[in-house]
């Protein structure tokens, strides 16, 4: 959302491409039109078609990204296309809820006209980075005949365990911060006047009167269902049937997908892992940054093009990762040390287990400085910290103020720390770590957060995999149960994907924490959990032996494309923790923005801020205060929209409120509350 930094790089006349789209009107099923901007190739037609489909309003808050088309059409002979989905940007209709039935069925509309224009050959890709990625994928599931293949940047197969609202069974917390009260306000901007003609006032009251916050959907869905198996993948991986392409950042939150959906996968597919956050790869914090756009093209040119449409050219390795060496932790890194390579398949015919053991560890709470005997029961005892979790308050890092995971020893204050040494010879991980423990909990609600670091010979220590659990959610996310008292019970934890080199000299660090706020909510009651030492399992997934594929990878240095951006600039960042001694609260609070200036003349202001709190010595009471406001200047008309979700819990529920202002010229026009509120439950 926030511009981020902008990498210098090459420039050429080969890059140079339409800077702007040439509007469009496409017609669904029901008569809805949908707003979309083609980006036309120099060459003759007829030509392929890629095409992104997501909300975040193409022809103003986002037309900064509008390189990439400009560049498929210069430099790939594509033409791309651009599409405002149902009820969002300049596209008529309403935006009922995030990935609804209906925006597939648009999305396949929408590529089959695309394949009867005269200037397309008939074969449809489709693309995009996180929203537009998921619908990459859950359009694929429909196997639309003319798309021939996808590209899932920052996506997930999974909605409920992957996205930003049930990690592990848990509520996100920190995600409650930005994209709910992002989204109500986004919504209820119009159409831009120009496209929209003389109704755009109609169509935007339609719109502030019709659409629902997203968050109330969420909110109502605790559990895994059918609700979210719309959308999801996974399980039913065959269901598509194209070419599909991934592409992934080990510092983004969305990596969880990129080695089952490869291995699961049944049609042509190739694996893309880098260092990248939520940011696009040549502008990244942290980097190495590259250009992948090129890539993009050659998996495009194979697979839609006549002379590469799955039959020719040269597919490549399939994966290529970029594995991450140790270094002293930092929020906001320019670049990662480590080195790119390739595999051959996955999963990897030199892949092995590690299995370190909690009866080999060195084992202690961290507020002590030497091991812990077990309790007479051969447990390990762990009191839940509510706090606990905050140098690593984010899922995934994206441009500033979200940063990577900071030093992790604060954090050992409110933890079980099981450590080992790394031994003689570096180990590289690959893969999903597993922790397996048998646990006994004093509460029928409880949540257990995993971190496993790797700790540098001057007692730093660095984040490399991270999971949490619900643990009523131990057995299944459909049917939570609450633990039994005092009776010890298996869990079994897989934590999230990593490619990383242990050392020697290092130790391997195992932190256990009754907690993970602000990442996720915090659990209802203090909890002592009981671990037992014995039962403590951890597999490490390692490659040994040399690499099949001798050279190394080797990408293009980011560029400088023409942009329809005149001017840009970020507003101050906050990213704050703070304590209230007298309120008993620790309190996280974010605020940032950005101010952008289009050539077209239309100015976008955007600011998001707010507040999660927690009282560490009763966790159920909990809250967070959210707010964000567009202020979109046209040459016809200024508009702005404000929107501010707070929600609260208790031991026994959880209400929400959320508010929406929407004003024009400096005067209100409308003004709506949404008020609801559920039993806690097992969260």
């Amino acid at each position: 959302m926030v511009a981020g930094r902008v990498a210098a790089g090459r420039r050429g006349p080969d890059i140079i491409g339409p800077v702007e789209g040439e509007s469009l009107w496409i017609a669904v099923r029901d008569g809805t039109r949908l707003a979309a901007s083609l980006y036309r190739p120099s060459v003759p037609p007829p030509w392929p078609v890629v095409l992104e489909a997501r909300p975040y309003r193409k022809d103003d808050c986002t037309l900064a990204d509008a390189d990439w088309y400009g560049r498929f059409a210069a430099e790939g002979g594509l033409a791309a296309v651009r599409l405002d989905v149902r009820g969002t940007g300049s596209s008529e209709g309403l935006a009922t809820d995030e990935y609804p039935p209906q925006e597939q069925a648009d999305c396949a509309d929408v590529i089959a006209w695309l394949a009867a224009q005269p200037w397309c050959t008939g074969r449809v890709g489709m693309f995009g980075k996180s929203y537009s990625g998921f619908n990459a994928i859950q359009v694929a599931i429909e196997r639309p005949p003319a798309l021939a293949a996808i590209v899932a940047i920052y996506a997930t197969d999974d909605r409920y365990t992957d996205d930003v609202h049930y990690g592990g069974g848990v509520r996100r917390g920190l995600d409650l911060l930005d994209y709910p009260a992002y989204m109500v306000a986004m919504n209820a901007l119009p159409p831009v006047p120009a496209l929209a003609g003389p109704d755009w006032r109609e169509r935007w009251a339609e719109r502030v009167l019709g659409t629902e916050p997203w968050l109330l959907c969420w909110l109502a869905e605790p559990t895994d269902g059918p609700y979210w198996r719309h959308g999801s993948l996974r399980p039913g991986y065959e269901r598509i049937g194209c070419a599909t392409m991934i592409v992934a950042g080990w510092s983004d939150a969305y990596r969880n997908a990129t080695f089952r959906m490869f291995e699961r996968l049944t049609g042509p597919r190739r694996l893309l892992i880098g260092p990248w956050s939520h940011m696009r790869p040549e502008a990244s914090i942290p980097g190495p940054r590259v250009d992948i756009v090129p890539e993009l093209i050659r998996w495009w040119h194979r697979w839609l093009r006549d002379d590469g449409g799955g039959g020719g050219g040269d597919p490549g390795p399939p994966i290529t990762v970029f594995v991450r060496r140790p270094a002293p932790p930092e929020a906001a890194p320019d670049a990662l040390p480590g080195f790119w390579r390739h595999e051959p398949a996955w999963p990897p015919a030199r892949a092995a287990t590690w299995a370190l053991t909690g009866s080999e560890a060195s084992v202690r709470q961290a507020a002590t400085r030497h091991p812990e005997p077990a309790t007479p029961d051969g447990c390990d005892e762990l009191r839940t910290r509510a706090d606990a979790g905050i140098q690593a308050p984010a899922a995934g890092a994206d441009a500033p103020p979200w940063g990577l995971a900071e030093e992790q020893t604060p954090d050992e204050a409110g933890g079980l720390v099981y450590d080992w040494p790394v031994g003689e010879t570096p180990r590289e991980l690959l893969g999903y770590p597993m922790l397996e423990l048998r646990l006994r909990s004093s509460a029928p609600v409880a949540q257990i957060g995993v971190r496993l670091c790797d700790v540098l010979p001057d007692g730093r220590s660095l984040l490399v995999s991270r999971g949490v659990l619900n643990l009523t959610h131990r057995d299944s996310h459909t049917d939570p149960r609450p633990l039994p008292a005092g009776e010890p019970v298996p869990v079994r934890l897989e934590l999230d994907a990593t490619a990383f080199v242990f050392e020697p000299g290092h130790r391997v660090r195992l932190l256990l924490m009754g907690a993970d706020w602000p990442s996720v909510w915090p659990p209802p009651s203090v909890t002592t959990l009981g671990i037992v030492r014995s039962s403590v399992r951890l597999g490490l997934p390692v490659v040994a032996g040399p690499n099949p594929i001798a050279d190394p990878p080797t990408f293009p240095e980011p560029i400088v494309a023409p942009s329809p951006v005149a001017a840009s600039r970020a507003l101050p960042a906050v990213w704050r923790t703070e304590r209230d001694l007298i309120a008993g609260e620790t309190r996280f609070v974010i605020d940032h923005g950005a101010e952008t200036t289009l050539r077209t003349g239309t100015r976008v202001w955007e600011r998001c801020w707010g507040t999660i709190a927690v009282t560490p010595e009763d966790p159920a009471r909990a809250w967070v205060d959210a707010r964000a406001r567009f202020e979109v200047t046209y040459p016809e008309v200024r508009v702005a929209t404000e929107s501010h979700v707070r929600l609260v819990t208790d031991d026994v529920g959880q209400a929400v409120t959320v508010d929406l202002v929407v004003s024009e010229d400096g005067s209100e026009r409308w003004r709506r509350r949404w008020q609801r509120s559920w039993p806690r439950g097992l969260q």
